[in-house]
């Protein structure tokens, strides 16, 4: 009888080594790259729509990008923006290129949605992660 562990043994020895590693940081940089990387093209896109909805809805709802440097006189403490900041960096890429040109990260919280587009801000990274990891299994052969 085979384990579970000798399955997981044999199937990941057939795949190149870094070709996980690889599919899980260029799907967190780049949504979905990962996945069409290692062919999933139809779970790739899908992926790639979603945090881009995500994210555009986001900005049209008012909600802002957190940075550990802002000037928030709301938060009482950096502590305060350390998990918002995580699940937006979340994004990869379109995080870094917002920062680089420093668009979304004033705060429109006169607007009624800016919470929304906030919240959206944050699952849309917080997916970007879970969609990143999953392509990682997929590479690593944990899973198809």
């Amino acid at each position: 009888m085979v384990s579970d562990s000798q399955v997981m043994d044999e199937k990941a020895g057939q795949v190149q080594p870094g070709t996980a590693w690889t599919a899980g940081v260029l799907g967190w940089f780049v949504p979905g790259a990962g996945h069409i990387m290692l062919g999933h093209w139809t779970r790739g896109l899908i992926i790639l729509a979603t945090v881009l909805t995500m994210f555009a809805l986001g900005l049209v709802f008012g909600g802002h990008l957190y940075s550990l440097s802002n000037a928030d006189p709301q938060a009482t403490s950096p502590l305060l923006r350390f998990p918002p900041v995580i699940a937006n960096f979340g994004m990869g890429g379109i995080y870094v290129v917002c920062w680089m040109l420093g668009l979304g990260f004033e705060s429109r919280a006169s607007l009624p949605t800016s919470e929304y587009g906030n919240t959206f801000l944050w699952v849309a990274g917080l997916l970007n992660y879970l969609a990143a990891l999953d392509a990682f299994d997929i590479g690593i052969g944990r899973k198809q």
